[in-house]
């Protein structure tokens, strides 16, 4: 067997699974809207809860204007400042103060913004009736402040709304240092009869947030855990149908690429959870059981609401202080979760000792060389056996060019005389795939490598390089298209996968021989566009590969005769 065939099919492969949906969108499965009614029916008649809904408000602010014409309570810790909007009780000015818009700026990220904006992403809480029996407070009801108007992680704010009618409701947020609000909801039921309220949350987003990627690597929309199931929705697909779902516990939220929301309703309560697009994207749920309050008595509700960067530690944290069942899932690990997680804590620590992501990608780089450096000897020292027996081999098939049995014959004695595995080629591939990838997830879905620099021009190893073949690296003064945008790094990884390819013994197949020395020009092309945290890699590691390798083809001699 020709290595050169399996070398090639395999690179081919490889490109095609990395790259394809840089370019198609994924095709996605066809929904049926019949099984999916059946479902959505079934859920709504084994509760009894009433359905959540509310008018839109009308989006004509800009963000400024709306949070200095509302009356609101200011929000600050480490982590978080913002406010909350005493109409409707809404927290929906968050931003963080750990990460920033741009490498460049000191401008925090803004995450939830008001409704009456254009991208507004805001949080609601409440209670509901069953024919709105019960006068509750909506979206317009005016809060009060009782006591501090400052929410902190050492002072929780509470606000009162009185329905004239003889029950009261109360909101207590608190905020940890973090990102976790726990809000407790009280009705005192001063009125004449005993009331029946169902307890909701609900999240609201005008639009799809403008910097989505819809990368098939990365999963940006709707998420939660249900009874242990983990389910991921899309926005198209909860624009274009209603999900319904019923759970005795878990979460549910909307994720970003950095960044998340989510509620994990009160524990031992069964609820009813919908994602759905009425006037903008909407992740509820609501306590499928209502809570029956006596006159002259009172009732509670309880839930905890996240609104997080996606850092590692502090998800971690939160999954297992809050025993929240596969919360860490909220990052998007994907299905080689048990080997992308552990190796991130591998450079996260390389990362600690080092100071420098774009080192520690290098020394993991070496550390992974270390580890197979045995089994790619192996791999290179047949292969340059493989490419010291070539003329042999031509000789060969110029001999029996017309008795093909007999040709195979002498080139497996010739393979076995000089212990040549034909297929060992592919071993630095095959062991290269699965870091790549693993390295390439990190890099991609990590927010710890977001803006993180490297050593002279890398300023963000989490985006591409930002230097051109097309304006001479910065010497002319005129910036590029996007496609246009070749940088110093891709063109380092490209001419070192040529270099190597010299190394290897070429294909006796021309049109193979053409495709393979095209192959280093294709990849300098599409990784241009990609985290130059992974060209570093990529190239670091061709390198060391190329030392290797030289090293054991001058070593190298065979006999043929």
């Amino acid at each position: 067997m020709d290595n050169k065939n399996v070398f090639v099919a395999i690179a081919l492969s490889m490109s095609v699974l990395l790259f394809w949906g840089a370019f198609f969108e994924t095709p996605r499965k066809p929904i049926d809207q019949k099984n999916n009614q059946d479902v959505e029916r079934k859920v709504e008649q084994n509760s009894i809860a009433p359905t959540i809904s509310q008018p839109q408000i009308v989006k004509k602010l800009t963000r400024e204007e709306s949070i200095s014409n509302s009356k609101r309570v200011e929000i600050e810790n480490e982590s978080i400042s913002g406010s909350i909007n005493l109409q409707g009780a809404l927290i929906d000015d968050i931003s963080f103060k750990k990460h920033k818009q741009k490498v460049e700026d000191g401008k925090n990220i803004i995450f939830l913004n008001p409704a009456n904006t254009e991208n507004g992403f805001y949080i609601e809480t409440g209670w509901t009736s069953i024919g709105n029996k019960i006068k509750v407070p909506t979206k317009d009801s005016l809060w009060k402040v009782k006591g501090n108007n400052i929410l902190s992680n050492t002072s929780p704010v509470i606000l009162q709304w009185d329905n004239k009618e003889g029950v009261t409701f109360e909101k207590r947020i608190e905020l940890d240092d973090k990102y976790l609000f726990r809000i407790s909801q009280l009705v005192k039921n001063n009125s004449n009869s005993s009331i029946d309220l169902f307890p909701y949350a609900q999240m609201t987003r005008n639009k799809i947030p403008d910097d989505i990627q819809n990368f098939y690597i990365q999963h940006e929309g709707f998420i939660g855990v249900f009874d242990d199931e983990l389910k991921e929705d899309d926005y198209d697909d909860v624009q274009e149908k209603k999900i319904v779902r019923e759970s005795k516990e878990g979460w549910l939220g909307i994720t970003d690429k950095y960044w998340m929301t989510a509620f994990v309703p009160e524990t031992g309560k069964n609820f009813k959870s919908t994602f759905l697009y009425e006037d903008g994207f909407k992740a509820n749920y609501i306590i499928n059981k209502p809570t029956t309050i006596n006159k002259s008595s009172s009732g509670i509700n309880e839930l905890r609401l996240f609104v997080a960067a996606k850092e590692v530690e502090t998800i971690d944290g939160y999954a297992a202080n809050q025993n929240i069942k596969k919360f860490d899932l909220v990052i998007d690990w994907g299905w080689f979760y048990f080997f992308t997680k552990p190796l991130f804590f591998v450079i996260d620590y390389l990362f600690k000792i080092s100071g420098n992501f774009g080192t520690a990608i290098v020394l993991l780089t070496i550390a992974i060389r270390l580890i197979f450096f045995p089994l790619a000897n192996f791999s290179f020292r047949s292969m340059a056996k493989m490419k010291a027996v070539q003329p042999e081999m031509m000789r060969l098939k110029e001999l029996h060019k017309d008795d093909k049995v007999k040709l195979q014959q002498e080139m497996m004695a010739l393979y076995r005389k000089e212990k040549i595995n034909p297929a060992s080629g592919c071993l630095p591939v095959l062991i290269q795939i699965p870091f790549f990838f693993a390295i390439y997830k990190m890099l991609f879905i990590s927010l710890e490598m977001r803006h993180q620099p490297f050593f002279g021009w890398i300023k963000d190893l989490s985006a591409q390089d930002p230097t051109s073949l097309f304006n001479l690296f910065g010497l002319i003064p005129w910036d590029p298209p996007g496609f246009m945008i070749i940088g110093i790094w891709p063109i380092l990884m490209g001419a070192s996968m040529w270099v190597q390819q010299k190394l290897n013994p070429a294909p006796a197949d021309p049109i193979q021989a053409k495709i393979f020395a095209f192959f280093p020009l294709f990849l300098t092309i599409i990784l241009a566009s990609f985290p130059s945290g992974l060209v570093v890699y990529w190239t670091i590691n061709n390198i060391l590969t190329i030392a290797q390798q030289y090293v054991i083809v001058k070593k190298t001699t065979v006999k043929t005769n």
